[in-house]
């Protein structure tokens, strides 16, 4: 944390700088739990700098999601042509005004940024040796007044730098965390993942069964990713720090609402 490297200078030094003044000013306010609180406001700061952004990425997602019924007739249409397919998909983007790399660009300028918050978090949390961390922070704040004398971990009764994975020494309730964690990824992955239209179902020829095959396959993919996600997500927050499921928890309800406030403006612009 402490080697002044590039990634350290442009991302993780500002970063830690502004968790300690909001760390610093929660003190001042003699509010308890004071560093949970900055991690809260410091990951949804982040998510409000990176709001644009997100959005884009989401109304990109979404104007993908209403041409699948169309690139899936030209992937029928053309499957025997690979660059009669790419062509035809390329036309049918351009007619629609999409830009298929539009989803993947705010998605690319953002990982830099939630890599730096990740390894903020973790390199504070994951650190026993409090004094020793310590003085690594005030060898890295900008300012005299940001130093530091003591870092309370605290938040509301738990220790921010606690595993869940720890729970026979710590307690029984450390494991509702990796659950809530759990519960929260799932509802954003279930979000996350394009409804498909409605389609009048028809009758096809035998010959289009390796079609439905492909199509089946890719909605028993999501389903499974919906649940797999999920767990994955709260395996991590059962063996990492406390104050990491603290961050992505926040980070997730923060995308949560995004995706609800969207979806509520897509409705009223479809009338």
């Amino acid at each position: 944390m402490t080697n002044p490297n590039f990634f350290n200078q442009a991302l993780i030094w500002p970063i830690l700088n502004i968790l300690v003044a909001l760390y610093k000013l929660f003190m001042t306010l003699h509010l308890p739990g004071a560093f949970g609180l900055a991690v809260i406001a410091m990951t949804s700061l982040i998510r409000l700098v990176l709001h644009p952004l997100t959005l884009s990425q989401l109304k990109s997602a979404h104007k993908m999601s209403k041409l699948k019924p169309q690139i899936d007739s030209l992937g029928k249409k053309h499957k025997d042509d690979k660059v009669k397919l790419q062509q035809a998909q390329m036309q049918l983007y351009k007619e629609a005004g999409i830009n298929p790399a539009a989803g993947c660009l705010p998605l690319l300028l953002q990982m830099p940024i939630l890599i730096a918050l990740y390894n903020v978090f973790f390199q504070v949390l994951s650190n026993n040796n409090i004094p020793t961390l310590i003085s690594d922070i005030n060898k890295i704040v900008y300012f005299p007044y940001l130093k530091i004398e003591t870092l309370d971990l605290s938040f509301f009764g738990l220790n921010l730098a606690s595993k869940p994975s720890e729970w026979q020494t710590a307690g029984f309730i450390l494991l509702t965390v990796p659950v809530i964690t759990g519960v929260l990824q799932y509802i954003q992955t279930k979000m996350m993942i394009p409804s498909s239209p409605a389609t009048p179902k028809i009758t096809k020829p035998l010959g289009d069964k390796k079609e439905d095959n492909k199509e089946d396959m890719g909605t028993m993919m999501q389903k499974q990713m919906s649940i797999m996600m999920p767990l994955m997500i709260g395996f991590f927050a059962y063996s990492f720090p406390l104050g990491l499921s603290l961050y992505w928890n926040t980070f997730t309800v923060f995308g949560i609402i995004e995706q609800k406030n969207l979806k509520k403006h897509l409705e009223k612009e479809n009338g």
